[in-house]
């Protein structure tokens, strides 16, 4: 489902690197260089973190695709953005409008690969009497995620990728009707940062690091940052009005 979402991505953003003014080219490869330094970081995170396990047991690294931690996760997008930027920079893109382009296939790729999260059992809700919580019995989902067995859960994957699939549409129909590059950027850290932190009310807590005596989790104090980040980007900012151009051309400040 993640590679589902990756192709349905790539896909996606030739279409809006036209609409904000990039070179579809240049975003293809940001998009391709950045999903392959993200799955480089995970996977060295994962195995430095299992070293011992998967030297007696080597067969195991072909499971680590189904671990999903907001450490490791965190770990991908670090390195997805700096391999992006660096790109970016040295090809003279417009980052601003660049990222406009790569925000609404982001957030679809991410719905998808919440869905892959529920079906793997990565990432589980905390137990549930509703009528649509989901209850697993894979012995796999509780070797790599902890996933509990036997206990009705909320789908919070299912929650997650609805929020994720409703930022894509909203960041599409924004995109050619932005003020100003970076504004559908900076809607995407808001709309993102809010699904986050929303959805961690319905995810189990444990491992993903309480603080103020479990007030918030690691995961809710990125997404705060995430929010706090879109409105900067956002607010008025002298001298970076978009000017209008024709399509196919790139975007320019004022």
């Amino acid at each position: 489902m993640a590679a589902l979402g990756v192709l349905l991505a790539l896909g996606l953003a030739q279409r809006t690197a036209r609409v904000a003014g990039v070179d579809p080219r240049h975003v293809w490869n940001i998009c391709v260089l950045s999903l392959c330094a993200a799955l480089a970081a995970e996977r060295l995170l994962l195995v430095a973190a299992n070293l011992n396990q998967l030297r007696g047991h080597p067969s195991w690294i072909l499971g680590l695709a189904m671990i999903h931690h907001p450490l490791v996760a965190g770990a991908g997008a670090l390195a997805a953005a700096g391999c992006g930027t660096w790109y970016a920079v040295w090809r003279k893109l417009n980052l601003a409008a660049t990222a406009d382009a790569l925000a609404p296939p982001l957030a679809a790729g991410l719905a998808f690969e919440q869905v892959g999260a529920l079906l793997a059992g990565s990432g589980f809700g905390t137990e549930s009497a509703a009528p649509w919580a989901v209850t697993y019995t894979s012995p796999l989902a509780a070797r790599w995620s902890g996933t509990p067995l036997g206990i009705a859960v909320h789908p919070v994957q299912v929650y997650a990728a609805l929020g994720f699939l409703a930022l894509s549409v909203l960041l599409l129909v924004s995109l050619p009707a932005r003020r100003r590059a970076g504004d559908v950027a900076g809607a995407w850290l808001m709309g993102a940062g809010l699904v986050v932190y929303m959805t961690e009310l319905w995810r189990d807590p444990e491992g993903r690091g309480l603080v103020l005596k479990g007030a918030l989790d690691g995961p809710q104090i990125a997404a705060v940052l995430m929010v706090l980040g879109g409105a900067l980007v956002l607010g008025e900012r002298k001298g970076r009005d978009l000017e209008t151009k024709g399509p196919g051309t790139e975007a320019t400040h004022g």
